[in-house]
C-alpha cells in the first residue's frame, strides 16, 4: 500500500539535510542524504523516532497482561513506515518486553496498543482517529496532531523532522513521558495553546 501523505514542497526540498541533531540526542546516528530520498528519508527517520519514544515512555502497569506481553505499536496510513518500525525493533527489547509492529486499518483501531502512529496531513481524519483508538502513547504528523488529542506531533522545521509533545494529552492516557524527552522537543504545550 502507499503512504497516503501528499507530495508537498516541504516536504521534497531536504536537500543536504543532516538527520537531526535530536536523533544524536537520542543515540541515534546522523547522515547526510540528497533531495531524491527525502520522502523514504522522513519515515525512516520517524519510524527511528517511535522506536526511541518507547525508551522515554513509561505506561500504566494495568496496560501489560503479565511480564511477557509485548509492546505493541500500530500504524494507520503507512504501511512502508510500519515495515520500517518492524525492521528497526526485530529483535530488540524496550524494559525487557519484545516489540510487536502491526500496519493497521480504521477498523482495526479498537484492539488495545500502546503506541498509535497516525499517518497523514488531514487534522479531521486524525482526530476521528484517535477518537477511535485504544491506545496509550499517540503520534500523529498533521499541523493540528496535538489540537486533535495526540500526544506527540511529528512536524518538519528547517528540513529535519522535529515533533512537538501535549502533557495533557499524555496525562489523560496515563502515559509518562522522560524529561529526557521533553528537552529534545521542539515544543511542549501544556494547558490550552
Amino acid at each position: 500500500m502507499t503512504n497516503n501523505q501528499p507530495d508537498c514542497p516541504q516536504r521534497r526540498k531536504v536537500c543536504r539535510v543532516l538527520m537531526l541533531p535530536l536523533l544524536a540526542g537520542l543515540g541515534m546516528p546522523v547522515h547526510a542524504v540528497g533531495i531524491d530520498t527525502a520522502p523514504a528519508l522522513e519515515r525512516r527517520v520517524k519510524a527511528a523516532f517511535l522506536y526511541k519514544f518507547l525508551g522515554y515512555a513509561d505506561f500504566p502497569a494495568g496496560s501489560f497482561a503479565d511480564a511477557s506481553t509485548p509492546v505493541s505499536i500500530g500504524v494507520v496510513g503507512a504501511d512502508d513506515m510500519a515495515a520500517e518500525l518492524t525492521r528497526i525493533a526485530a529483535g530488540r527489547l524496550v524494559t525487557g518486553r519484545m516489540i510487536t509492529v502491526r500496519a493497521l486499518r480504521e477498523q482495526d483501531l479498537a484492539q488495545p496498543l500502546h503506541v498509535l502512529f497516525v499517518a497523514g496531513q488531514d487534522d479531521a481524519r486524525a482526530a476521528r482517529l484517535l477518537r477511535a483508538a485504544n491506545a496509550q502513547l499517540t503520534v500523529t504528523e498533521c499541523e493540528g496532531g496535538l489540537r486533535s488529542g495526540s500526544v506527540i506531533n511529528f512536524t518538519i522545521i528547517d528540513d529535519r523532522v522535529r515533533f512537538d509533545v501535549s502533557l495533557d494529552a499524555a496525562e489523560k492516557k496515563n502515559v509518562k513521558l522522560s524529561s529526557r524527552l521533553l528537552t529534545v522537543a521542539n515544543r511542549v504545550q501544556k494547558g490550552a495553546s
